[in-house]
């Protein structure tokens, strides 16, 4: 059994280079020397690996930019046209050193590994080696994560737009290529800033890299070190690269790199022969460049450098493989004695260091791997991810701006010889929110220049250039890059200002930076959180939705998950995850749960848990104001610090008085959705708690522009006990996300009924609270005469409650405890297991204002039995989706189950039309575009009112003279 894990993080990453006017840029190189000596290398490790049958595992980010070239069928060309120059070279290589015994296997392991890469490149990828990742990702051996659209900077993009362009387009990118959205992210130059996590977690990232000493600084300090990942207050993992396994291999004095027997990076013939020998294989005449054909072996710090010997670099790259093993197996010994869980070695590196500049990286690796998988049990090979599987719950920390640069924050990339560019890239981003916010629609050619100035912005905010500009090596191509994508953004801007587009010249631009061809302007809107196609998932589904709704909502609900009492918890729950993915801002403000945080962004909601103000010795009327005092107070905060908000949706009367304190505080509409009724819940008012109850719910409709209920029962109800007119209530049912239960319904995994039932027995299943408007009694006292017709059946009632107690005792009485289990609360994953595994639910309610458990067993496709009471008589048709029973009427109940029992062809074809019913009436998406166009009415007839008052006021003021 392992101690510990080793994760191996390769960084892959280019800038885009793309020049279809000429092929004189020697930049287009980096790409081929990546592809040649990294990539394919790296590649044929992990086939050769997979073909073994060695487990392995290995995690590698894959830029944007890098995936768009690696995508180009220009580029693709020029590549095949390279490896044919090389193998050219190769070939009259090997004539000219023919007499040398030493130098000629070298110059023939060069010539039969050109030709290897060719035929790889063309034959086996068909010329895009991004096919070959995919399925080593899709056999589970390679988990690839993302970076930033263009490799930006992050800590230095202004506005949140931008970050979200970068982000977003990134994800989309990914998708494209891979399938499916990424989990993680290499965040480029590992530079973090605070509110950072937020925009990740908004498009479905669960974690990004980050450099050792960020978590040094953390506070709180984590206590397991960089050994574990902490959780930063937006929810998103940070894993740290650990400073030992980064010396052992990155360390110019001390990194295996550095090995005499190892390849001498800087001697190549391109620098060394005849210019007129070379020229023709080069691609500028003239120009000296690296070929890739480097003779000799690092030898020593001597000058004389001697001929390098393929199978001693082989061998040492064995010998440092088991080093390392060695060295890992030692350290995490050490760090499982000290932690109360397996410890995270994060081993990160640029992955051009494997094979471009450490020629026998990708032979260290493949012997790593082959160690860790049969020479020892301590340590093994994991991912990011596979370890936030094993362990979800982290230790939360804020972590402070940082990168991997020198001195570990921002110089590299803000000094003396780069900072000039910072004013013309956030005036940019200035521009596009502005030119964004002026064409919310436009035109396809207004669009295509939108879209190309959305792509200038991104190329000239990579962070390569600036870096290129600090390490002084390729400055005058950086410079001249950032000045063309600066050029042609402000050129474009003048158009769009002006009215007038060339169409000529932009086609030219977007031939020339072609990257992103799914790309959508609307990214950089104001108030915007996404665009209006896609929706990333953490899981890595993206869903596709028909409009964004672009509204800023302040959701108010005493319950919300993981405090679960009723219905409404799940309620809210779902409808403000459906309305964030549909393009709404939604910020939920809820009680304090303890153990959670009081902010945290889940689900791409913002939800905001606050404490009352006093807690102990009160009584629950009082609790309840209290609650409401802190809820009040807070989102006044909130809205100074966010901006107002369009108006306030408020969840049953328990958050009535904050909901109407900030109406008035703030002018914003209220919307109100009412679940349920004490008068309902009790047949009556009749105590004095009851009637302050009942207060608060009238006066909660009152205040409200708009009254949301979920079934027509309730509308009447509503309607009967406050005097509310019609116009004035909406029906919207609750509903289900289908695919969590479609999931249940299709497993082909065998049904197991465990604990709940032997093999031959039918369970008959009950979910809800045991109090006594669920009507649970009813069903116990009708178990006698279903038994004494199907001795089959065995009853599952699943609950807790005041009742429960008492429902045990009474079952002991009627002599069936033997067939009626109680396993009181039950959570999610087993009320599935149930759903699988029952023969039949059961809701037999005396009172239900909708009924969401029985949308949930019929989204399921579990026949049901329900009571003809409130909305359940509205969601099942008697014999057509279910049977509906008479509440309370034990004889009723028992009749229809043992039909369901004795007939289970017709249970199972009412089963089919119910799961019908549900994905017409009851998904969540229908049901939030409901709720979205409820919202736009009020905020039109709020602008209306707002309209005649002023005209009024000014007939008032003229005194009506024209």
């Amino acid at each position: 059994m392992e101690k510990g894990y080793l994760s191996i993080v390769l960084h892959a990453h280019l800038p885009y280079v793309h020049h279809p006017e000429s092929e004189r840029y020697i930049e287009e190189r980096w790409l081929f020397e990546a592809i040649t000596e990294t990539y394919i290398p790296l590649l044929d490790m992990m086939e050769g690996l997979a073909a073994d049958q060695v487990g392995f595992q290995l995690t590698m980010s894959l830029t944007p930019t890098l995936l768009s070239m690696l995508a180009s069928p220009l580029l693709q060309e020029r590549y095949v046209k390279h490896m044919d120059q090389l193998i050219e070279l190769a070939v009259k290589e090997i004539a000219r050193v023919q007499e040398d015994e030493a130098l000629l296997p070298v110059v023939m392991m060069y010539a039969e590994k050109f030709r290897h890469t060719r035929r790889r490149f063309v034959e086996d990828y068909d010329c895009c080696i991004i096919e070959g990742f995919k399925a080593m990702s899709d056999q589970g051996f390679l988990e690839i994560i993302t970076s930033s659209a263009t490799h930006a900077f992050l800590p230095y993009i202004r506005t949140e737009q931008a970050l979200r362009a970068q982000i977003e387009n990134a994800v989309k990118v990914h998708y494209v290529h891979f399938g499916k959205a990424p989990r993680g992210i290499w965040l480029p130059e590992c530079g973090y800033r605070e509110e950072l996590d937020h925009v990740l977690r908004e498009f479905g990232i669960q974690y990004f890299m980050t450099d050792s000493h960020v978590f040094q600084h953390a506070n709180p300090s984590p206590a397991q070190g960089v050994y574990a990942p902490i959780v930063t207050p937006g929810g998103i993992a940070a894993f740290a690269r650990d400073e030992e396994t980064s010396k052992q291999v990155w360390s110019a004095q001390e990194g295996y790199p550095g090995d005499y027997d190892y390849r001498e990076y800087y001697r190549d013939i391109g620098y060394e022969l005849d210019m007129e020998y070379l020229n023709p294989h080069l691609p500028v005449e003239g120009l000296r460049l690296n070929t890739g054909m480097k003779y000799c072996r690092i030898t020593g710090k001597q000058s004389e450098k001697q001929v390098y010997n393929l199978e001693w670099a082989r061998q040492r790259a064995e010998q440092h493989a088991g080093n390392f093993m060695f060295n890992r197996e030692k350290q995490t010994q050490h760090l499982a004695g000290n932690m109360h869980r397996k410890p995270i070695i994060v081993a990160s590196y640029d992955a051009e260091l494997f094979g471009h500049w450490w020629y026998e990286g990708p032979m260290w690796l493949e012997e790593l791997f082959r160690k860790l998988d049969s020479d020892q049990e301590t340590v093994k090979l994991s991912t990011p991810a596979a370890y936030l599987a094993e362990y979800p719950v982290n230790e939360q920390c804020r972590l402070a701006f940082s990168t991997w640069g020198r001195g570990g924050y921002g110089e590299v990339w803000l000094n003396d010889t780069n900072q000039w560019i910072y004013r013309h890239l956030h005036n940019m981003e200035e521009q596009m929110i502005e030119l964004t916010d002026r064409y919310p629609v436009a035109d396809e050619l207004t669009g295509r220049a939108l879209n190309q100035a959305a792509r200038e912005l991104l190329l000239a905010q990579s962070s390569d250039w600036p870096f290129i500009m600090d390490n002084r090596t390729m400055v005058d191509y950086a410079i001249r890059q950032v000045n063309n994508h600066v050029g042609r953004f402000t050129r474009l801007y003048e158009m769009l200002q002006n009215g007038f587009i060339d169409e000529r010249w932009l086609a030219e631009v977007e031939l020339r930076d072609n990257l992103f061809p799914n790309l959508d302007y609307r990214i950089y809107g104001t108030g915007r959180y996404r665009d209006n196609d896609s929706n990333y998932e953490n899981d890595g589904n993206v869903r596709v939705q028909s409009s964004s709704s672009g509204f800023k909502i302040l959701m108010l609900a005493w319950e919300y998950p993981p405090m679960v009492v009723g219905g409404l918890s799940r309620h809210v729950y779902d409808l403000s995850r459906t309305l964030a993915r549909l393009g709404t801002e939604v910020h939920v403000v809820t009680c304090h749960v303890e153990g959670y945080p009081a902010y945290e962004f889940e689900g791409r909601v913002h939800v905001h848990r606050v404490r009352t103000y006093q807690a102990a010795n009160l009584s629950f009327m009082e609790w309840i104001l209290q609650l409401n005092l802190a809820m009040t107070d807070y989102a006044s905060h909130l809205i100074s610090h966010y901006g107002v908000f369009q108006l306030i949706h408020a969840h049953d009367w328990l958050v009535n008085q904050a909901a109407k304190t900030l109406k008035y505080q703030f002018g914003l509409p209220l919307v109100a959705t009412i679940h349920a009724t004490e008068h309902g819940r009790n047949q009556g008012i009749y105590t004095e708690l009851q009637h302050q109850i009942h207060h608060q719910e009238w006066e909660m409709t009152y205040e409200a522009w708009r009254v949301i209920v979920c079934s027509e029962y309730m509308e009447r109800e509503l309607h009967a006990l406050f005097q509310l007119p019609a116009d004035k209530l909406d029906v919207i049912p609750n509903g289900v996300i289908i695919d969590d239960f479609q999931t249940i319904a299709n497993t082909s995994e065998p049904v197991t009924q465990g604990a709940f039932a032997m093999p031959d027995e039918k369970i008959i299943f009950y979910v809800g609270r045991m109090v006594r408007e669920k009507g649970v009694h009813i069903l116990l006292e009708s178990v006698p005469a279903v038994l004494a017709a199907c001795p089959e059946a065995k009853f599952v009632l699943a609950g807790k409650g005041p009742m429960l107690e008492e429902l045990k005792n009474r079952a002991l009485e009627l002599g069936v405890s033997d067939k009626v289990y109680f396993p009181g609360f039950i959570d999610d994953g087993t009320r599935n297991e149930l759903f699988r595994s029952a023969y039949a639910a059961v809701f037999p309610s005396l009172y239900e204002p909708f009924g969401i458990v029985a949308i949930e067993a019929m989204a399921a496709q579990l026949p049901v039995i329900v009571s003809g009471v409130g909305g359940l008589a509205e969601i099942v048709q008697d014999g057509e989706e279910g049977y509906t029973v008479l509440p309370g009427d034990v004889q009723s109940l028992s009749s229809r189950l043992i039909m369901m029992l004795q007939d289970e062809w017709n249970a199972k074809a009412m089963a089919r039309k119910a799961f019908h019913k549900v994905i017409d009436c009851y998904d969540w998406n229908t049901i939030a575009r409901e709720t979205i166009g409820i919202y736009r009415r009020v905020l039109v007839e709020q602008a209306q009112q707002q309209t005649s008052q002023e005209a009024a006021a000014t007939i008032e003021i003229t005194g009506g003279l024209q």
